[in-house]
């Protein structure tokens, strides 16, 4: 036991010095410390890493870590939340002076970050050019919701709190609409930088799923929030992302959509046992979507194609799902006797920790040095390293 123990300490410890090398490597390459001119930020990207730092901190309990998550969450609401510099709009995208939307930088949402400017509403649509333009996807924003709740829990500031209950407000009420030929309201996929309008009106594939479990997620912690005034409620909003994913199915064969669906069951997992949220039958389906895209996704041998013909990224969303899988199944070991569908709930996990060994292999691959030389890593270089990190220590994401 104690050889054991020695091993995992020592895995642990060489896991950490990589995290730190990598995230210190994007710190000094997007401008974040030092600190640069024109910091480079992208809204999915600082999440995880915000996230990353965190877990860096809570590891090595080295105060520079949780600094620069801190630095990093005013860096994106001082960019992101602002117009771009080559539109004629300048100032908070909120509308806000600058002193009100300095106390509430989240509440006109937050830019992508892409390096073109949005496409104006009589601007022709190009699908291919869109994928390169700025506005604002929902997706991003709920990633946004979780890292300011993550430094909530690490700084005990319920400021940040209300900066992603300020966001989620402020999105749900622009993203969603009730459509002219029913009650069940939709979702927009990507809106406008200032969310007047939308730019991509089909509705994300497990964008109200992400909603609803980050609205769940945050209405559990403003209900522990201490401060001179109450949190605003997300009663309303809980209860119109709860209508959209009704009768949804969740099953995709895309390595990160996956990964995604088992971290959103291992957040709900942690609603559900530790703050009494009544989503088993939600948390149930999840787990079954995910294993009809496990299943899918390894008859496909994608993994053993060259570095050139992945994406990185999407890879290691898969690899944190797994490792969400890992977590999950303490969390269902913990839960009470009585816990309703433990028995199946357990039987889910158990099925799927046979596809635990692909997240040692995605790792493995992208470690080599030699696989993140080419342009499949390097056209994707931010993203692919922190998510490279957040696979190493995945608890800073998954942790709630």
């Amino acid at each position: 036991m104690a050889r054991k123990d020695t091993k995992e300490k020592m895995e642990l410890q060489s896991s950490t010095s990589m995290v730190r090398e990598i995230m210190m490597e994007f710190a000094g390459r997007t401008g974040l410390s030092p600190a640069g001119e024109k910091p480079r930020r992208y809204l999915w990207t600082d999440a995880f890493a915000v996230c990353n730092f965190l877990e860096l901190h809570r590891q090595t309990g080295d105060e520079n870590y949780r600094q620069l998550a801190l630095r990093l969450v005013d860096q994106v609401h001082r960019v992101l939340g602002r117009y771009r510099d080559d539109d004629p709009r300048t100032g908070w995208i909120s509308g806000l002076d600058e002193r009100s939307g300095e106390l509430h930088p989240t509440a006109g949402g937050l830019r992508i970050g892409k390096g073109m400017n949005e496409r104006r509403p009589d601007d022709p649509y190009d699908e291919r050019l869109e994928w390169d333009r700025d506005g604002q996807y929902y997706h991003y924003l709920t990633k946004w919701m979780h890292a300011l709740h993550q430094a909530a829990r690490a700084t005990g500031d319920s400021t940040y709190t209300r900066w992603a209950i300020e966001l989620a407000k402020s999105a749900h009420a622009r993203f969603t609409y009730a459509p002219s030929f029913g009650d069940q309201k939709q979702m927009y996929w990507k809106m406008s930088v200032d969310l007047s309008y939308p730019l991509v009106a089909s509705m994300g594939h497990h964008d109200p799923l992400d909603g609803l479990i980050t609205y769940l997620q945050l209405q559990a912690a403003a209900a522990k929030a201490s401060g001179t005034s109450a949190m605003p409620d997300l009663g309303a909003e809980i209860k119109d992302m709860a209508g959209i994913c009704e009768g949804k199915n969740w099953a995709t064969d895309d390595p990160l959509g996956i990964g995604e669906l088992l971290s959103s069951a291992c957040r709900l997992a942690q609603l559900i046992v530790n703050e009494g949220v009544e989503q088993a039958d939600l948390l149930d389906a999840l787990l079954n979507s995910s294993r009809t895209g496990l299943q899918s996704y390894k008859r496909g041998n994608a993994l053993t194609l060259p570095a050139d013909y992945r994406l990185a990224f999407r890879e290691l969303g898969l690899s944190i799902g797994l490792h969400a899988v890992e977590k999950l199944r303490g969390l269902i070991e913990q839960a009470p006797r009585d816990f309703k569908m433990r028995t199946r709930l357990q039987s889910r996990t158990e099925d799927m920790m046979r596809y635990a060994p692909l997240m040692g292999v995605i790792e493995a691959f992208w470690l080599v040095p030699a696989n993140r030389r080419g342009e499949g890593w390097t056209g994707h270089g931010d993203i692919n390293m922190v998510m490279l990190a957040t696979s190493l220590a995945p608890d800073g994401v998954l942790s709630i």
